[in-house]
């Protein structure tokens, strides 16, 4: 089986048509591996964090795409929480890279010695 990880590091403070395209993107392609059958993982890195507080409001144009994949959100870089700040509640803080100076990112290598591929928005 494919195995795919999706990592979100768009802003959605930047207002942008470009972040919201960029985390409406990275969305639908995990909606697309999820009705597929695959195994994929959404990963919140960077200013990326923000976002899950922002998909749950259901006024938001993506709240219903998010609701659709929100059980494969693996997790929240622990280190960019801790740099950016956002509520994080029912979330998985991930941080198995031991980045000097922080509390730890999600590890892209182990990702890919699990097999994954790594798309990143």
């Amino acid at each position: 089986m494919k195995k795919t990880a999706i990592i979100i590091l768009s802003d959605p403070k930047a207002g942008s048509e470009e972040a919201l395209g960029r985390v409406f993107n990275a969305l639908a392609s995990a909606y697309e591996f999820k009705h597929a059958g695959e195994d994929v993982k959404i990963i919140f890195q960077g200013a990326g964090i923000r976002w899950p507080e922002h998909l749950e409001k259901s006024e938001h144009a993506v709240h219903e795409l998010y609701m659709e994949v929100k059980d494969h959100v693996h997790g929240l870089s622990k280190g960019c929480v801790a740099v950016f700040g956002t509520e994080v509640s029912g979330y998985d803080l991930l941080n198995d890279n031991k980045v000097p100076g922080t509390p730890g990112l999600p590890s892209f290598l182990n990702l890919r010695n699990e097999g994954y591929d790594i798309l990143i928005f």
